[in-house]
């Protein structure tokens, strides 16, 4: 979709209205005094409900150039009611785990509940966690419906774990710390909040309120080796986190417009995404005789007009990729001279790149076309190769995660990999690192079901991509 440039340009009184009709942040002056006292908020009730296929989805009659959007997606029909891959069903789930330790390449299966766009997705061992615009946080296990619990407020922009604890940022501008119960696994109770009360309410008295976030929380990251979370949020900050005692120890002024994503990678370094355009690389210091944190400016590896809107790292070779608003996936490789340089770009899309993910030596990305491309990184010399495109979903894609399945010396070995949507299902797919040797796979929704296209000398015509350089991207 090209955007008219003679269209005058439209200002957001609030980064959450751009968020598919979702809650709007709250604003920022309300004091939440339910922060470290409601630590019951979930509901036997939540595990007797039944999951089901979406149907309808309610759309909205306001005139509003959002609405032409592709990413303003809005489910009108519903495949699923066909679909023999939707869960539950018939005692089919043993065939589906089963698909997922033998299957090479192709759609396991599909996850729909009724709770609206999928908007953030994470793995603990066989635990699937996913947040939605409903304010709820659902798990999953083996490919069923296990439990769920729910926050006052806030849609679910991102979760992370770390050991027992859950972390989920939400719309409001709140991080929520989560726990399992010892003795009942499928109870999950809020244990406390980021900032704290205390933290809360002293924030409140300064002008400039560094120990909150003032926005929507858009990305977490974890360095836990260091003990210490990272929050990105609109509110164009950094801020970071003791993981021990939920203590607010800095507040980053990253960039000059909403900041999308964060990554804590290899030892003392932070990276940043955002709506502005730009790619920092900052480097953690310690002042002082308590060893203060101070997290200062390395590098700026991206200006471009396009917004950044996701980042991903991997450790293994030390290379850094970001995913933008134009449609491209570009990285950059560790250089002890000049640090980070950049090394290339990967073009697989048709819109917007909305979430980059890592698994091995894979690289996937979802984008607002709907489709989700795999790519494998050659060790030796560092070029990337297309592997396979994986079609199914009916809304952008808007999470990633992805989870190793037996050992490299096995015949099973290989990658499953769950994709959130937001035509409001969960896919989950097994990739693996060997399909074609120079030949990419299209994959389509059913397993076993792929057709080989020529790619080996993995070029793209320019003209099968639409360059998308609207500010509507910038805080989807």
């Amino acid at each position: 979709m090209f955007v008219d440039s003679s269209t005058p340009t439209l200002h957001r009184p609030k980064l959450g209205l751009l968020l598919l009709q979702s809650d709007p942040p709250s604003s920022p002056h309300v004091h939440d005094l339910d922060h470290d006292h409601d630590h019951s908020e979930d509901s036997d009730s939540w595990n007797q409900r039944p999951s089901s296929a979406s149907t309808t989805t309610t759309t909205s009659t306001v005139s509003s150039p959002y609405m032409i959007s592709p990413l303003n997606y809005q489910a009108t029909t519903s495949p699923y009611s066909k679909s023999p891959w939707v869960l539950p069903s018939t005692p089919t789930n043993h065939h589906l785990k089963q698909n997922m330790m033998t299957l090479r390449n192709g759609l396991v299966g599909t996850l729909v509940r009724k709770e609206g766009h999928i908007y953030s997705l994470a793995v603990c061992g066989d635990l699937l966690y996913t947040g939605s615009d409903s304010k709820n946080i659902r798990v999953w296990k083996d490919m069923k419906d296990f439990t769920g619990f729910k926050s006052r407020s806030g849609l679910v922009k991102s979760i992370i774990i770390c050991g027992k604890n859950i972390f989920t940022g939400h719309q409001d501008g709140k991080i929520r710390i989560w726990k399992v119960s010892r003795n009942n696994p499928t109870n999950h109770r809020r244990i406390g909040s980021l900032p704290t009360l205390r933290e809360y309410v002293k924030s409140s008295m300064i002008p400039k309120r560094e120990g909150r976030h003032c926005d929507a929380v858009s990305s977490l990251s974890l360095d836990e080796d260091h003990g210490f979370l990272y929050s990105a949020s609109w509110d164009k900050t950094v801020k970071v986190w003791s993981i021990s005692d939920s203590k607010f120890l800095e507040s980053i002024e990253a960039h000059s417009d909403a900041v999308n994503a964060v990554v804590a990678a290899f030892g003392c370094y932070v990276f940043t995404g955002s709506a502005d355009g730009t790619v920092k690389m900052w480097r953690r210091e310690y002042h002082g005789k308590k060893g203060t944190t101070k997290h200062v400016l390395e590098q700026v590896l991206l200006e471009q007009e396009s917004a950044v809107t996701a980042l991903a790292v991997n450790h293994w070779s030390t290379v850094l990729y970001a995913g933008s608003s134009d449609g491209v996936v570009r990285f950059w490789g560790s250089n002890k001279k000049h640090g980070f340089s950049r090394e290339g770009v990967l073009r697989g899309h048709k819109l917007a790149v909305l979430c980059v993910a890592v698994a091995g030596s894979l690289v996937v990305s979802g984008s607002a076309d709907k489709s989700v491309s795999v790519w494998r990184r050659d060790e030796e010399s560092g070029k990337h190769a297309l592997l396979s495109v994986l079609n199914g979903h009916n809304g952008p894609v808007k999470c990633i995660a992805a989870v190793q399945v037996g050992e490299e010396d096995e015949e099973s070995y290989g990658w499953v990999v769950y994709t959130g949507s937001l035509d409001n299902s969960v896919k989950v797919w097994r990739v693996s690192e060997n399909v074609g040797q120079g030949d990419s796979a299209v994959v389509v929704a059913g397993p076993e079901r792929i057709s080989s296209i020529n790619s080996s000398d993995n070029r793209i015509k320019k003209d099968y991509y639409c360059v998308i350089k609207s500010k509507l991207t910038r805080y989807l």
